[in-house]
């Protein structure tokens, strides 16, 4: 069957929930079927470096060896067991997944994806304080269920029901365009108290936690300033209330260490991982301390469904894991990440059109403009370059609050020569756009 008679029953029988938004319907993309590491094929045989690892979820490189190998011999011994009671595979996974964190982290909940992991966060915070209150950044993402849908801000559109109480938005701080002007590599710090002040007014005493990514990804690839975290969760210890960090997609080695909160002297008192954690099998982790556990279920506590913590995820995670301490991949990622940033740079010197290189390992972006001096978003370029590229055999995704904003991320399997090759169809796209 051909790719165009794939796409007529695909628009006859699936509900349309295009990720890319505007970018590209789904009906006049590809077909994929078959892939390997950094290399994806469609229907009709068409390679494409995959610098959007899949959903962000094949970062180990697609079908990795090592989960293949660990999930075929799981299927041969559990395939399901009941949420309700614990099974091998669980145990194994958290006690090596504590293994790998700092304490007081220690306690691990299985469910499946990053939103999932993210509603028990918020789940958690609130049962161990006592509060409602959960702030977010104002471009922030941290899922599509109907909780982390309402405090994902950066995706707020018209149309997907009333807002969810108790959620609140806090300024991103996004160096590129902050409003507030200064060299002083403190600016952040006045966004910061305006930040709680709001906060402060609008759920007075009644703040359970704020959750942040460490390095914002869809919201634009944006870093946040160096000592922002420790800050941020110095106020809210202030007033009892905790930290969430979500880092479904900076943790398991993507920035260079196991985890992006490490390189921030920061340990958050509740982590949720997810992405590639299962090495694209869907698995996702909310982690909390002894104490905060103990908070959470006293008096008892459910949640989850009928697939948390089964076997197979859990087997795929532990593969994940050892795959990447064995093989040195945070490592890698910086390898990776600093090779793809000088080539990006060298771009931004010959086009204008290049006002901004940001990222760290695998997750890096570059934010577009008409100007650099008024640095007006060019969403349009954006997506055109996505267009050529996508012709060209390279994908990536288009993102940030303007939808100017490129971002990549290969996988840990992408070899230099393949970088090379992404680099220069990326400036063929945007020299034939410029």
């Amino acid at each position: 069957m051909d790719n165009q008679e794939l796409h007529k029953i695909a628009e006859t029988v699936l509900i349309r929930s295009n990720l890319l938004m505007d970018v590209l319907p789904a009906a006049d993309g590809p077909i994929f079927a078959r892939a390997e590491g950094s290399i994806i094929w469609d229907t009709e045989g068409k390679p494409y470096l995959d610098f959007n690892s899949g959903q962000m979820c094949s970062a180990l490189g697609h079908n990795n060896p090592r989960v293949i190998a660990a999930v075929q011999a799981g299927l041969e011994t559990l395939t399901h067991a009941s949420s309700v009671f614990y099974n091998v595979p669980q145990i194994r996974l958290a006690e090596s997944l504590a293994d790998t964190l700092d304490p007081p982290l220690s306690r691990s909940m299985f469910i499946q994806s990053g939103a999932d992991s993210n509603e028990a966060a918020v789940l958690f915070a609130r049962r161990a304080t006592g509060r409602a209150g959960i702030g977010a950044f104002h471009l922030s993402f941290h899922g599509y269920t109907d909780v982390t849908r309402a405090m994902s801000f950066c995706a707020q559109k018209p149309g997907h029901g009333p807002p969810i109480a108790d959620l609140y938005a806090i300024p991103t701080p996004y160096a590129y365009r902050s409003p507030l002007a200064s060299d002083d590599e403190d600016w952040w710090k006045p966004l910061l108290e305006l930040a709680f002040d709001v906060l402060d007014r609008q759920c007075t005493d009644n703040l359970a936690a704020v959750i942040a990514e460490p390095l914002i990804s869809a919201g634009g690839v944006i870093e946040l300033p160096k000592g922002y975290l420790g800050a941020l969760q110095a106020k809210l210890h202030e007033r009892g209330a905790l930290l969430i960090l979500d880092e479904a997609q900076t943790g398991l080695g993507k920035l260079g260490t196991m985890y992006a909160y490490q390189q921030e002297d920061v340990v958050p008192d509740i982590l949720t991982l997810s992405k590639h954690f299962g090495g694209g099998i869907a698995i996702s982790a909310m982690i909390t301390s002894d104490d905060i556990e103990a908070r959470a279920t006293a008096g008892g506590l459910n949640f989850g469904h009928s697939h948390s913590s089964d076997p197979i995820g859990c087997i795929a995670g532990l593969a994940s894991l050892e795959e990447i301490r064995a093989s040195g991949l945070a490592q890698r990622a910086v390898e990776i990440g600093a090779n793809w940033r000088a080539r990006m740079l060298a771009l931004q010197q010959r086009y204008e059109l290049i006002g901004d290189v940001r990222g760290r390992g695998l997750i890096q972006g570059i934010e577009l403009v008409r100007d650099r001096r008024t640095k007006e978003p060019a969403r349009d370029e954006a997506n055109q370059i996505f267009g050529v590229c996508l012709q060209e055999g390279l994908l990536f995704s288009v993102r940030g609050q303007h939808g100017n904003v490129i971002r990549f991320v290969p996988p840990f399997s992408t070899t230099d020569a393949q970088i090379d090759q992404a680099a220069d169809i990326l400036e063929r796209a945007i020299r034939q756009v410029s």
